[in-house]
């Protein structure tokens, strides 16, 4: 894949667990290099070469496969070609993995399914379901996604309720809906006011999907420091200073809660629509107001797709949100988990694990991400050691039901 193209990639899923897989140096990681000022008696160290290792003495329990089979609700196996904005137009599909490449981590690590939320539409989408669901039907599914380019044109609500309808013949499972709704997607696509997620021209859309029983995959937002100064108090500073167009401070952008009530807005308008609301429903650090939306959605689920570095920083809570909300709770990495001789193999097998561990095990203070420089932020997490109901629920059975596939 061209640099561009996976900066695009980057660009449009917006997930700081693919970021992970990128080396190191992405980071500004460098050789520590100590020097004493003279005089001073002190030494000074760059931030992104503090590397500390951890004095705690802990179990460590390894995980090599899940211990129930595993639907990855949430991963990106083909992209749809993007214009100079990073909007997805037109038909054409960049593919990132091959089944030859991804059958090999799946079967190592117990997944029984993967879920590709980046199917794109019409031929391409076409394509995509040939390449992977009707070569392997029993491996793979894919959802389809909006047409952006022409919101502004008067026939766009129908028109798009009858994509929704072709896309469901075609044999698309699913919707999924980047963060492209109420981030980047602009009046004329590029230009003009921000669309607003819950825009009444989509309303035949999600209509359209609760209709044909076609869940809704929808990303609106990213974690709430990414909506504040990139300055010395943003916990997230190193992963917004090396990705400063990541960051959506300042300019016309929504706040993080304009977008989020927008969507709640546009959730609660839709009682019909399953809607599966991604990263542990875009706002894994407040998960008292992500269980506030639950109860009054009782058509919303969450996926947990590159929000283990948040979960697992607050594990008591955790816990207790994955006890009371264990039916309406999927299992997703955001990841593109490829078997070629690549970094990403080892990235793939590697954040498999560590989910696992985070989920099955109640092991104390272990890095979140295989990365060597903490791609989210400077800490680490603790396990939950969910009870065996609850994990089948998480790792499959509430999958299933979902999508209505065959136990």
């Amino acid at each position: 894949m061209s640099k561009l193209n996976r900066r695009r990639w980057l660009e449009s899923i917006g997930t700081a667990a693919v970021a992970s897989a990128l080396p190191s140096s992405a980071f500004g990681a460098s050789s520590a290099q100590l020097k004493s000022p003279e005089g001073s008696g002190k030494m000074k160290l760059d931030l992104a070469d503090f590397r500390p290792k951890s004095m705690l003495h802990a179990p460590e329990t390894k995980v090599p496969k899940s211990r129930y089979p595993v639907i990855d609700i949430h991963t990106h196996l083909s992209i749809r070609a993007k214009d100079v904005n990073g909007v997805g137009v037109g038909e054409k599909m960049d593919f990132l993995a091959t089944p030859d490449t991804l059958l090999p981590v799946m079967d190592r690590k117990n997944i029984r399914l993967l879920v590709n939320l980046t199917g794109g539409s019409g031929k391409g989408l076409e394509e995509t379901i040939q390449r992977f669901d009707k070569t392997h039907p029993d491996r793979f599914i894919t959802f389809t996604e909006p047409t952006w380019d022409h919101t502004n044109q008067p026939n766009y609500p129908q028109f798009q309720a009858d994509e929704i309808e072709k896309a469901h013949r075609a044999g698309a499972r699913g919707l999924k809906v980047l963060k492209t709704l109420g981030l980047y997607l602009r009046e004329n696509v590029s230009e003009g006011h921000l669309v607003k997620i819950d825009d009444p021209r989509f309303d035949p859309m999600w209509e359209a999907c609760g209709a044909f029983n076609m869940p809704v995959a929808i990303h609106v937002s990213d974690p709430e420091a990414f909506f504040l100064p990139t300055d010395g108090t943003n916990e997230r500073f190193e992963e917004l200073n090396n990705h400063p167009d990541w960051s959506f401070h300042g300019k016309d952008f929504p706040s993080n809660m304009e977008l989020l009530e927008a969507r709640n807005r546009m959730i609660a308008k839709h009682p019909k629509t399953q809607f599966i609301v991604l990263h542990v429903g875009n706002d894994a650090e407040n998960l008292a107001y992500v269980s506030e939306c639950m109860d009054r959605f009782p058509n919303m689920s969450v996926e947990m797709a590159a929000r283990v570095g948040e979960l697992g920083r607050q594990p008591r809570a955790s816990r207790k949100f994955f006890d009371k909300y264990q039916d309406r709770i999927l299992f997703g990495t955001d990841a593109v988990p490829n078997g070629t001789d690549t970094p990403q193999q080892i990235y793939g097998d590697e954040l498999y694990e560590i989910y696992y561990r985070f989920l099955e095990t109640e092991d104390e203070y272990f890095d979140y991400a295989p990365a060597p420089v903490p791609p989210q932020g400077r800490w680490r997490i603790y396990g939950i050691g969910l009870p065996d109901p609850i994990l089948k629920k998480v790792y499959n059975e509430n999958a299933i039901r979902l999508l209505k596939l065959s136990n």
